[in-house]
């Protein structure tokens, strides 16, 4: 039988991804040591980019279903040094019950999952972060309940985390607003199959209207540091602050992948204030990554 991978939200149905999130949720509320359904098991977990959330939360995880995970770093192995990628998935797959890769090109982990044998996941990528949406939608479910029909507005580069909002509003059928700068705005080949459900906005009041939720990222982002000053200036009127918050709705709740950068992107008495839900966001990774690991590995 061939695995099912999870390298995009469009991986998984819509049905599929709102019972991954029920079940992260029941994971969450429901702790039990004794339950181990990956007892046994392990993840490979190839990292090309620097993590926190992303290592903590699948190393996390799998020792908590009772398996095991190994850190595989170019650096230290084969991956580095210009084997194939082909046949770094036939060899690794071959040892282990499932690959999550945290790496710079989307084909990466494309490749990895036409060859592998068992799941591959999409740990973050250059194109798409799915496994922070997972995290971010069942952020929502717990404190405001199914975001279908919402609105969401998001502020900023249109990045990876773009890409997966809008995939995510296909998925979820929610309204997805977004303001970022013309020359940075998000794929046309994301946004085309999207097209009934995005919208965009010249300035993040506008697209912030009516919001139920509203989401940014740092404006330079990991191999992008050396854009980090022009970026400062194209971005400076793209900030979430408290104007942009009070065109939201009352009940409207703000979110961030993480790392945040206080006085850019957002402003500190929004990245901590009472709207804010960044750190239940950042834990809810290991839960939601709990429940993708169980759909995969014990289908």
């Amino acid at each position: 039988m061939q695995p099912r991978h999870f390298t995009s939200l469009l991986d998984l149905s819509s049905s599929e991804l709102r019972k991954l999130i029920h079940r992260a949720i029941e994971l969450k509320t429901h702790r039990n040591a004794d339950f181990q359904p990956l007892k046994g098991k392990v993840l490979a977990m190839v990292f090309e980019k620097s993590s926190t959330r992303t290592r903590i939360s699948f190393e996390a995880g799998m020792v908590q279903f009772g398996g095991s995970a190994i850190f595989l770093s170019p650096r230290d192995t084969q991956l580095g040094r210009g084997e194939p990628l082909e046949d770094s998935a036939k060899v690794i797959s071959s040892m282990v019950d499932c690959i999550m890769l945290r790496t710079h090109e989307h084909e990466t982990v494309t490749t990895f999952s036409r060859y592998s044998r068992v799941p591959v996941i999409n740990g973050l990528t250059d194109l798409l972060h799915p496994c922070q949406l997972l995290a971010d939608m069942q952020t929502y479910f717990e404190l405001r309940g199914d975001i279908a029909g919402k609105t969401v507005a998001w502020i900023g580069d249109g990045n990876n985390m773009c890409h997966s909002y809008i995939n995510a509003a296909r998925q979820f059928d929610f309204k997805l607003n977004i303001a970022c700068p013309f020359d940075y705005r998000p794929l046309q080949s994301i946004v085309d199959p999207a097209s009934n459900r995005v919208a965009f906005f010249n300035t993040p009041e506008l697209a912030a209207k009516n919001a139920d939720l509203i989401v940014t990222d740092v404006w330079a982002s990991m191999g992008q540091e050396e854009e980090q000053k022009k970026r400062e200036c194209v971005f400076k009127d793209f900030q979430v602050n408290s104007t942009v918050m009070q065109a939201a709705n009352p009940d409207a709740l703000f979110m961030h992948c993480l790392p945040a950068h206080r006085g850019e992107e957002v402003t500190a008495d929004v990245m901590d204030g009472p709207q804010s839900v960044v750190f239940t966001e950042a834990e809810n990774r290991l839960h939601a990554q709990k429940a993708l690991l169980e759909f995969l590995i014990c289908q």
